[in-house]
């Protein structure tokens, strides 16, 4: 080929230093689930996960989870949860390995979505079938106690989802809560 080295070839070819170095970077902060490291939790995302003495399993010091550990397939299940959650480690951080059962969070959605909007929309229904007379002392009632029910509802609903898919953000809240009241 005209201009070119004749000692080069493409298997001679060597990456610019920028991506060497990314690559570098990346191949020592990947690591591989073992019992001898720590990882960050993946149902609190604010404790560490360590080995449990003469166990193969870990453990969460913040949220005190345990977990039973797959290394060949480097996955980790929760067992202290009526949830069956399990996560895969890809060398930096956690990601969902268990599929939730899709007829069961139908369910849980309709069953959430009834009972937030039955509730206020009876209330409605009666409050509009038999309404209070206009001018009465007690007009404002039958709307005060209908966002009063769609909040209490929406707020117990919300609760149940928050537990049913284990947010981070609510363990965490759970967590700092029960220690704050001196419950361990």
């Amino acid at each position: 080929m005209p201009g070119s080295s004749p000692h080069h070839n493409d298997s001679d070819w060597t990456e610019p230093a920028t991506v060497s170095k990314r690559k570098a970077k990346q191949a020592i902060e990947w690591r591989d689930l073992n019992y001898q490291e720590t990882y960050i939790c993946p149902v609190c995302r604010h404790g560490q996960i360590a080995a449990l003495t003469l166990m193969d399993a870990f453990a969460c010091a913040f949220c005190r989870h345990i977990f039973t550990s797959n290394l060949q397939e480097q996955l980790i299940h929760v067992e202290d949860s009526s949830q069956p959650m399990t996560w895969r480690w890809n060398g930096h951080n956690w990601k969902a390995a268990n599929q939730l059962d899709v007829d069961l969070t139908i369910v849980v959605w309709l069953v959430g979505l009834a009972l937030v909007l039955l509730p206020p929309a009876l209330i409605w229904l009666s409050s509009h079938t038999f309404p209070p007379m206009r001018g009465s002392t007690w007009a404002w009632f039958p709307t005060v106690w209908i966002s009063l029910t769609f909040g209490a509802h929406f707020t117990f609903v919300a609760w149940l989802l928050a537990e049913h898919y284990q947010v981070p953000v609510y363990i965490t809240s759970k967590i700092w809560l029960r220690e704050a009241l001196g419950r361990r």
